[in-house]
């Protein structure tokens, strides 16, 4: 049974439908790589799985949880479904250990011990175990999203999203994000990425798609997608990306 689950996925801003028709299916274990020019619609689809943009037609289920703009429903969806975005969003306030565990405590109803139990043990998921009372404005961009990403499995989530999260980091620290979402995917989590990072996804997604206005164009298991694209459009798309 698939873990994430799309059908028909149509969405529209004003005049402009950015999703027409996606259909996809992702099961438990699997890490898919979204990939595509700027409007192409990716982000908006990661968007719509957590939640985030409302759908106007098809179905959607991740995790066990059909999509609902109820809000108790929208709750119960984003305890099992964490979203990494390009800009890292931490509280400045409030120092790695607290971010991390803000929302456990908040929403879960954990107590402060386990939640900075889990916390610390997040941060060493992530390399950082030693950040725990760093503040936002102490680390560097690639801290900051690996601290992001350890709020994200501090929920213990079934089903991750990344949007684009090495996209605002110098290529230095892009690395050192890949490398703990590399080892996530080794420790079998579940993961749809949006990026821009050609040989990250030929190297760690079962699976890539590629999407073009608003539709998936083409799609394949990662190790023949990026070696024998089938149509000139992801031809082109690669040679401007790889060079």
């Amino acid at each position: 049974m698939s873990v994430v689950s799309a059908r028909n996925i149509r969405k529209s801003f004003g005049p402009i439908e950015v999703l027409k028709g996606v259909t996809v299916d992702v099961q438990a274990g699997e890490v898919v790589a979204l990939i595509g020019r700027s409007g192409s619609g990716k982000s908006t689809f990661l968007r719509c799985l957590n939640g985030l943009e409302s759908i106007d037609s098809g179905e959607i289920t991740v995790a066990g949880h059909a999509m609902s703009r109820k809000p108790a429903a929208l709750r119960e969806l984003r305890r099992d479904v964490g979203i990494v975005f390009q800009s890292y969003n931490l509280f400045p306030h409030l120092n790695a250990g607290e971010n991390i565990m803000l929302a456990p405590v908040q929403v879960k109803g954990q107590s402060k011990a386990s939640a900075r139990e889990e916390a610390r043990r997040c941060l060493a998921m992530v390399g950082l175990e030693d950040r725990f009372q760093a503040y936002p404005d102490m680390l560097s961009g690639g801290q900051q999203q690996r601290v992001a990403i350890a709020r994200s499995l501090a929920m213990q989530p079934k089903v991750l999203l990344f949007d684009e999260v090495t996209s605002a980091l110098d290529p230095e620290l892009t690395g050192e994000v890949l490398a703990v979402i590399e080892d996530l995917a080794r420790q079998g989590m579940t993961m749809i990425l949006v990026t821009h990072e050609m040989g990250f996804a030929r190297r760690v997604a079962n699976r890539t798609i590629f999407m073009k206005d608003g539709i998936i164009h083409e799609e394949g298991p990662s190790t023949d997608f990026f070696t024998t694209p089938k149509t000139p459009e992801l031809i082109a798309f690669l040679r401007s990306e790889i060079g």
